[in-house]
């Protein structure tokens, strides 16, 4: 398997070390997750921030969060969560609400428009993780994520 992405990236020169090279590894790894992500979103007109805002609604429940809860809770970081989550809104897929008793607090919450999406979404995406991750054994995917969360501790 060494060197494969040597020859993905048409890299004639070695990498400077094995960490160099597995960094890279995750990068390519992570786009190529996200681009089989986006085939299925794409038909639906969503983004990936866009599904991980409903993803993170949904899993809210009635409740909803502040938008700065949804910012803290996002799988990749967005900058400018209010305008992510105008178009949501505009899109009717989720819908805030102002606090009467401190005007400065909005909740977000998704809409059954949007749950209905996420309901439609999830087979889908299951397959596209199956067909990905289902070349693994059970004991490689758990090596994987232990691994995948080592680097983040």
């Amino acid at each position: 398997m060494a060197g494969k992405l040597l020859q993905e990236l048409k890299q004639t020169k070695p990498f400077d070390s094995l960490e160099v090279e597995a960094y890279l590894n995750i990068i390519k790894t992570a786009d190529f997750l996200q681009q089989s992500a986006s085939v299925v979103l794409k038909a639906r007109n969503l983004s990936e921030t866009q599904y991980n805002v409903l993803r993170i609604l949904r899993g809210a429940g009635e409740a909803g969060l502040k938008c700065s809860e949804v910012g803290e809770r996002m799988v990749t970081r967005d900058p400018d969560i209010t305008r992510l989550l105008d178009r949501l809104e505009k899109q009717q897929l989720i819908e805030r609400h102002r606090s009467q008793t401190d005007r400065r607090v909005v909740t977000t919450r998704i809409t059954a428009a949007g749950l209905r999406l996420l309901e439609d979404l999830d087979a889908p995406l299951r397959r596209a993780s199956l067909a990905i991750f289902g070349k693994l054994e059970p004991g490689q995917l758990q090596a994987l994520i232990e691994s995948l969360e080592a680097i983040r501790s």
